[in-house]
């Protein structure tokens, strides 16, 4: 079985590392530009939620913070609510100043296998494409990014909530 690689991508933002981590944090603000609300309170240990924003209460992404330095670095775990078959992947976002803006880096490691990296591959550009368009332009992108792979997103989403 060939190792699965990790996965990184890395932006420049126009904005300080205080905005990027409230925008990485604030549920409504997770909402504007990811389509669901990342809901905890952000502390190590804590559980965090990826909550449908269509008023279900569904969490399609649950996991544990594993680091929080804000506005520095945050470290969580990412699976599905009821993904006992497999151990969840980790997720870094490092935050760090660049000259007068900010370099965001996402790392994702430990994928169960190929198609769990490629949702991953596939899925991050998107939602940071559209994090960066909203704190530069003041509003999300007219098109949500997550439906120009909407097969492979509902794939994921029934992966995650077996029913």
């Amino acid at each position: 079985m060939a190792k699965v690689p990790n996965f990184v991508c890395v932006t420049y933002i126009e904005a300080t590392p205080e905005v990027v981590w409230r925008a990485l944090t604030d549920a409504g603000m997770t909402a504007e530009y990811w389509g669901h609300s990342n809901v905890s309170n952000w502390n190590v240990g804590d559980r965090w939620e990826h909550v449908r924003t269509d008023g279900s209460g569904i969490a399609d992404v649950v996991g544990t913070v594993v680091e929080s330095q804000p506005p520095t670095r945050l470290v969580i775990t990412f699976g599905g609510p009821s993904d006992d078959a497999h151990k969840p992947t980790i997720v870094a976002f490092d935050i760090e100043r660049y000259k007068q803006i900010v370099k965001l880096t996402v790392t994702q490691t430990d994928f169960a296998d190929l198609a769990d990296y490629e949702a991953s591959a596939t899925g991050w550009p998107a939602v940071l494409a559209n994090l960066k368009t909203l704190l530069e332009c003041g509003h999300a992108l007219p098109q949500p990014p997550w439906e120009m792979h909407a097969e492979l997103r509902d794939a994921q989403l029934v992966k995650n909530n077996p029913r």
